[in-house]
Order: C-alpha cells, then structure tokens, then sequence
C-alpha cells in the first residue's frame, strides 16, 4: 500500500504532468430521484443551492426531467424518468425502483477525457461510454463514463471548450427560491462509498490502478468500533487531493453496522454520503436547521473533555456543545463537522459538513461519538 502521508516536493505543475491520470477536481454529483422538480426544490430551500440550468420536455428532452444546482463549485443533478423510452430511461426508473433516491453518478472533470478513458481503460475500468461529443452554441463538451462500485459511474468531463450554463441540451433556469444571505458550502469535500465485506481493499486496488489514486488515510480496527458495531474504511485521492474518495466496508461485530444498514436498504453498494466544504459552519448549520435540516444529535458529555485534546478552535467550545458540531486535531491543524440524519425516507444517503483549518484527516478523534450518535438512530428505527 503506497504511503501518501509524505507529499511530493515537486511542483504543481510537475505533479500534475507526471499523474498518469490527471483530474481538474469533481464536475457534478448526479442523482436518479423519483421526483426532480421537488427535489431541486428541496436542496434550494434546505440546502440553499441555486438552480442554474434545467433539461426537460420544454426544451426537447421528453424521456426525463434535470435540474442542475449549484453552491460555489459544488454542483448537484437530478434526474427524474417522465417516460422511459430508452435502455437509459428504463435504468433509471429501475434504479430508483431499486435503491430509492440516491447517487448514480461521481462526475469527475479531467483534462483530456479520450487520455483518461484510455488509461482507465488499458488498466482493466469497465467502459460504459466511450468518448463523445456534443455540441451547441457555447461550445464543446467531451464526455465518456467507466463503472465503478455498485451501479455508480464516474462521467469524465471535459469543459474547457464550452461555457454554456452546464451541458448541451441544458438551459439556463433562475433560482427556485431566494438563496439564503451566505451560503452554506462552497466545494464537494469527498465522497464516501459502502460497499460489501470484503469488498474495500478490491476497490482501493481499481482506483490505484485504473486512475493512479494513492492511498490518504485508513481506517481498520478500533478507530471505527463501538460496543456493538465496526467498519474499516480506506481513502483514496487523486494527486492533488481535489478529489477524494474513502471506501467503506462493514466489518464483524455484535450488532447490524451502519454500513449494513445501508447496504441492506439501498439493495447494495453506493454513495453513502458526501461532505462539503464551508468556511463558516456555525452559519451554515443555523442557516440549515433554520430549513428544516436534521442533524444527528450529540451528547453533552462529549463537549465535557473536547478543550483538552482539541484546543483552541475558531468556534468556542459552548457554541460548539450548542450547535452539536464535532471537532478533531491532528499533526496539521484541525476540522468542525457535523452529519446530517438520512435525506430520504430509506437510512441511506446523508451529508456531512465539514470546515478545515489545515487538517487533512476525516475526524478520527470522532468516529466513537459519530457513530454511537448514528446507532441511537439506527435504534430507533429499529435496525442496530
């Protein structure tokens, strides 16, 4: 396993030149839902994401309905089936059918998509879109897609020739509703997968091999067990750390994981949760609450002892308790995040929130709160 804990004293630019697979960061997460129009209407009021662009029958796409969202570079689609009437529609209404509303596609934007579909290719990706183009009056295009975990894709993106409001067959569309005076998040953090047991280290291997990824951070053992439950968790990352991608798989222990959970009522592996980015997250989790977002809830005894370990942090430790925003340090300074309760009616799909200050980890000192937090509500559910 290659140890990515020391960076490369090389340039940025030589960095990027050497990466056998070089990305520009994440284009789009993309989500099959049983209802776009109200899903858009969701993320625009809870969320407080801006809709930018919309493809639908009134603009020649009879078989689904898209809305694109946006927050800073964060950038979210949904996609609804009005009337399957191709292989793709009839995926589509199938996978909701399936898996309920959840995340189909981790669209990765990338310099030279014929390069990149190449290589993923030559080093055992299974292609499902070879690369194409399309084309309207701002410009060019080029997209391909290569499967990964479950029936997620990763669309390679390149845009650099085209600025219309999203792709073509798109148009530009005007906010829902009015965006909230700050807004909640700026960028996509990371993306978090589940997949089977056993099943992590195979799809830490495809992401080494298939797109170059190195390995960031892992999590086995103890950092990721309470009482009843466990998993392990890898992270992979690309050689800029724009995009990154931890790996979950449940691991055994007395009681049902959240992993399990997840698997069992998604009906296999997918995106668990995404974490965005923010600069202020005591505003955006009031801003959030405000719209009717639901936080996992955190007992008061963790913020009893959190000064001690944690120290000095931008947000004052009762302001912290208040909100119920976790904090963790390490060697390269430290992060706030907090977690959403499910976004759906199915315990699958969440988000995190997150804001760094020099820390590269994923809040290791939390995990123990985190996820006793998450049992109580599997608990209640009725589904530890």
């Amino acid at each position: 396993m290659a140890d990515t804990t020391q960076q490369s004293q090389s340039t940025p630019g030589t960095a990027r030149q050497a990466d056998p697979f070089p990305v520009k960061g994440m284009d789009a997460v993309v989500f099959a839902v049983g209802n776009a129009k109200q899903a858009a209407h969701y993320y625009s009021t809870a969320f407080g994401m801006k809709r930018v662009a919309y493809s639908g029958p009134e603009n020649g796409s009879r078989e689904t309905a898209s809305y694109v969202l946006e927050s800073g570079g964060a950038r979210f689609v949904f996609t609804s089936v009005i009337k399957p009437m191709t292989e793709w529609g009839r995926f589509l209404a199938d996978h909701v059918a399936a898996h309920g509303d959840g995340v189909i596609d981790l669209a990765i934007e990338v310099p030279d998509v014929r390069a990149a579909y190449a290589y993923a290719v030559e080093h055992g990706a299974t292609g499902l879109e070879e690369p194409y183009d399309t084309k309207d009056e701002y410009g060019t295009v080029v997209r391909a897609a290569i499967a990964t975990y479950g029936q997620t894709r990763h669309t390679l993106v390149e845009r650099s020739g085209y600025d219309g409001p999203y792709l073509p067959g798109f148009v530009a569309a005007g906010p829902v509703v009015e965006s909230p005076k700050k807004r909640n998040f700026q960028a996509i953090d990371h993306c978090v997968g589940n997949v089977e047991l056993g099943m992590m280290n195979e799809w830490v291997a495809f992401y080494n091999k298939v797109m170059g990824f190195t390995n960031m951070k892992e999590f086995v053992g103890d950092d990721i067990a309470t009482e009843y439950s466990a998993l392990m968790s890898k992270v992979v990352a690309d050689g800029t750390k724009k995009v990154k991608f931890p790996i979950n798989e449940p691991a055994i222990a007395k009681k049902k994981s959240q992993i399990d959970e997840y698997l069992e009522f998604y009906g296999g592996p997918g995106v668990q949760h995404i974490a965005l980015a923010t600069n202020d997250i005591v505003t955006t989790v009031r801003q959030m609450r405000a719209a009717g977002v639901e936080f996992l809830d955190v007992p008061d005894s963790y913020y009893d002892t959190l000064g001690e370990w944690v120290g000095d942090t931008r947000v004052p430790i009762d302001e912290l308790r208040e909100l119920k925003i976790l904090a963790d340090r390490d060697e390269d300074g430290y992060l706030l995040q907090i977690f959403t309760k499910p976004v759906q009616d199915r315990p699958t799909v969440f988000f995190e929130m997150i804001e760094r200050h020099g820390s590269l980890g994923f809040g290791k000192g939390n995990f123990k709160a985190l996820f006793e937090a998450i049992e109580r509500e599997q608990e209640r559910r009725g589904n530890l």
